[in-house]
């Protein structure tokens, strides 16, 4: 069994200082939501050990502030990962070392979001009906994908175990 997370950037700027899409930068609200995603997946049973993330600025922002909730988590950034397609995000996870069991993809729409719903077999319905909708920004989901090598990943043959936002975050701490 291995275990796959995707995670989107968090929220950003509307326009860069370049003028760049690629040069934008977080805004306050993805900061703090980054905070949260970054509590939420040191508290999971399962950590990553190994994180893919684009070189884009907001996507390395975000790593800089999950990062250290995950000890241990190495990180390999790559210009190939921006606003990547499905297929090449695919391939890149495909690629992964054999050492690695527990995966983190950190990454951008479109591709993220149709990649997440072509992996899901099964899962939650209500996971799967938030997913059908939307990946928003700093959203994170967790996949049980039943392979022993990286290589073996399939579409439509995994698990959705966790699909967690920054509201759904702030509406569980905020509950009684």
């Amino acid at each position: 069994m291995r275990h796959l997370f995707l995670l989107r950037h968090a929220k950003t700027e509307r326009d860069s200082a370049s003028g760049e899409d690629y040069d934008r930068r977080l805004d306050e609200r993805g900061r703090l939501d980054s905070a949260l995603t970054a509590a939420w997946l040191s508290a999971q049973p399962v950590v990553p050990e190994l994180a893919l993330v684009s070189s884009a600025v907001r996507a390395r922002e975000t790593w800089e502030i999950v990062a250290p909730h995950l000890p241990g988590c190495g990180a390999e950034f790559q210009d190939t990962l921006y606003l990547a397609s499905p297929l090449h995000t695919f391939k890149a996870i495909r690629r992964t070392p054999a050492s690695i069991t527990s995966l983190l993809v950190l990454g951008h729409n479109p591709g993220l979001h149709e990649l997440a719903w072509n992996l899901t077999g099964e899962g939650s319905v209500a996971a799967r009906t938030a997913l059908a909708h939307n990946l928003p920004t700093c959203g994170v989901l967790l996949f049980d994908c039943p392979i022993s090598a990286w290589p073996d990943l399939a579409l439509q043959a995994n698990t959705l175990r966790e699909f967690m936002t920054p509201k759904q975050l702030k509406a569980d701490s905020d509950a009684p």
